[in-house]
């Protein structure tokens, strides 16, 4: 009998860890301001299968956990381009990136000198 409850909880065990879905990924997303930071999070996380998403202003990398279940970094990087947020992948319309506040138009490089001041 304890045989058989230890044979059962290896597989148990097993088939637990086996099972883990979350992917840790990080992708470039331009943008340079706190208000951008807001935005480009919340646009991932509204992907479905999105755990986690933290942007660095600074480094401009988007760390993830996802579930590679439900999503893939495509889908993602079209969620945040959506908002107006260029990632290497895919590059936001004009139209998405003129919706942005003018103050996190990454593409102008005035306001990108203004925000190293």
């Amino acid at each position: 009998m304890k045989k058989v409850l230890l044979l059962f909880s290896v597989v148990l065990t097993t088939a637990a860890f086996a099972q883990n879905k979350n992917a840790k990924a990080s992708i470039e997303v331009d943008g340079v301001c706190l208000m951008c930071k807001d935005r480009i999070e919340k646009a991932a996380i509204r992907t479905k299968g999105v755990k986690s998403a933290v942007w660095n202003v600074e480094t401009h990398e988007l760390k993830l956990i996802f579930d590679e279940r439900k999503t893939d970094l495509k889908k993602i990087s079209a969620k945040v381009a959506s908002v107006g947020h260029d990632t290497k992948e895919i590059k936001a319309t004009d139209e998405a990136y003129n919706s942005v506040h003018p103050c996190c138009r990454y593409r102008d490089e005035n306001v990108v000198g203004d925000h190293k001041n």
